[in-house]
């Protein structure tokens, strides 16, 4: 009969907080297995020590490389992978022995821990248990002595060794975060995080629950005091400080503010970049049209001003007003803010006293037509225009010649705001003008709600866009002379426009 395996959760550093199942497991097993470093000193070892028999067999697995170079053909992957067989195959004679087998493992076995890659080879082959344990995250959030994640928010745990960039993306989207494996890292997890802007929140902890234990703010840790056993952590932003109540409009603060003007997207969460869902969930006042505010999950803390859709010139001085008395407010844009959406509003308020000082950003989101377009296939492959049918804010003449030089220049043409419930005529207008220049047979995609409960994407010829089947949600994507309908082996029709143009 084989052994039982076991892999053995400790705890993150502390001997106490050992859980008693996992000291029943090291005081019945014949062998106790642990890694180590080439120095011979084993953390794990020495927080089971006062559990350990002097009958106990010990098996020492010694890391071949940590930091440093390595000679080995398959390089540190290789070597790696080498010693995770070694050491497995020497853990399976003990089993096939009929041996009891512990490994452990700090903190968790199987959260970044060294067990899993014995666990990977050997669990399906014989009887295996894992025993849980407290890990470093947890015992850093109790030793900070703040909340980590509250309510609705999420955690995110992050390795250190990430690039760069894929690290300040993920911290500007976290509510919380933790970021391990720091040591020779950190000069990088700190650019990170004062690239995404969370410098100020994060938290420092080094070697929580053990004799060395430190904590302090981040920004303040010298890079070279730095060990691995440490972590980044940017705590719970329920309750967190957003400034006091004082005598400016609104109950804000005094002090520098901005507004950053935030894209969207077309529809939901999938379609939010990661940076857009960083200054979301930063700002402390969030400003838009009623619809697209309540597309913004609600945070604690956070001050919500919804308004009607028609008042961009007096939400854009609302949100600057807010800025100027010391907030970080989010405007929402759904698209692209750049793209007929609020930030041109903003930014004609923030040209004018008494707002030029107040700093403005931009934030980009995925647009209408590039969404519908990925939907349909490629029919923006090539050159096109992008105009609105609104003729709001200017005259039809104007829209009209713009839609007669663009066709007649056979440019693909995305056309936003077609109509509305007060305006009816324009679709049908503008399709007697591209027939001007267009084939009847000229492709058009009417792409409805994209990315929302109710997307409908249909293609239809030019000669027969009905306008009855237009709203405000819908976007038309019009073809060139190039663009072409194809109908592939699955049933489905795509639409493309090719990237090269003939000559004349």
């Amino acid at each position: 009969q084989t052994g039982r395996l076991y892999g053995v959760g400790l705890g993150p550093g502390d001997p106490s907080l050992m859980t008693v199942r996992a000291v029943e497991v090291i005081a019945a097993a014949d062998v106790i297995a642990y890694h180590s470093a080439r120095h011979g000193r084993s953390i794990a070892r020495s927080i089971a020590e006062r559990h350990l028999r002097p009958d106990h067999i010990e098996e020492r697995l010694v890391y071949p490389v940590t930091t440093e170079t390595t000679d080995h053909p398959g390089g540190y992957r290789g070597a790696m992978e080498e010693f995770y067989a070694d050491a497995a195959a020497r853990l399976a004679a003990h089993l096939d022995a009929g041996r009891t087998v512990a490994v452990l493992a700090e903190g968790d076995p199987l959260f970044y821990g060294s067990y899993m890659h014995m666990h990977k080879r050997l669990a399906d082959r014989y009887p295996t248990e894992v025993i849980p344990g407290v890990t470093s995250v947890s015992a850093a959030a109790a030793r900070l002595g703040t909340p980590l994640v509250e309510g609705e928010e999420v955690l995110t745990v992050l390795p250190g060794t990430l690039p760069e960039e894929e690290l300040t993306a993920r911290l500007a989207t976290a509510d919380a975060a933790a970021v391990m494996k720091l040591g020779r890292t950190f000069p990088t997890v700190r650019r990170a995080l004062e690239r995404s802007g969370r410098l100020a929140d994060a938290r420092y902890v080094e070697r929580a629950t053990m004799n060395a234990e430190r904590t302090a703010p981040l920004a303040e840790v010298d890079p070279e005091s730095v060990p691995y056993f440490s972590m980044a952590v940017l705590p719970s932003r329920v309750d967190a400080p957003h400034g006091d109540d004082g005598d400016a409009p609104g109950g804000v603060s005094g002090g520098p503010g901005e507004v950053v003007v935030v894209g969207l997207g077309p529809a939901g969460p999938l379609w939010l970049t990661p940076e857009a869902r960083g200054e979301l969930a930063a700002a402390e006042d969030l400003v838009g049209y009623t619809t697209y505010l309540d597309r913004v999950p609600v945070r604690p803390g956070q001050r919500r001003h919804a308004s009607d859709n028609k008042v961009e010139a007096v939400r854009a001085e609302f949100a600057l007003d807010l800025a100027r008395h010391g907030r970080r407010v989010a405007v929402v844009s759904s698209g692209d803010p750049g793209v007929f959406a609020m930030a041109t509003a903003v930014l004609e308020a923030a040209c004018e006293d008494p707002y030029r000082e107040v700093p403005v950003r931009i934030v980009p989101g995925m647009t209408a037509a590039h969404a519908a377009a990925a939907r349909a296939g490629a029919p923006l492959g090539h050159d096109y225009a992008v105009i609105s049918l609104s003729d709001r804010l200017k005259p039809w003449e104007v829209i009209a010649e713009r839609l007669r030089a663009a066709a007649a220049a056979d440019l693909v043409l995305a056309l936003y705001n077609p109509g509305s419930r007060s305006r009816v005529w324009q679709v049908g207008k503008a399709r007697e003008l591209l027939l001007e220049h267009r084939a009847p047979d000229t492709p058009v995609v009417l792409g409805r709600d994209i990315g929302g409960p109710g997307e409908r994407v249909r293609i239809v010829r030019l000669a027969d866009l009905d306008p009855a089947q237009v709203d405000m949600r819908t976007i038309l994507l019009v073809g060139s002379s190039q663009t072409r309908t194809v109908r592939r082996g699955d049933g489905t029709d795509v639409v493309w426009t090719p990237r090269r143009y003939p000559e004349t």
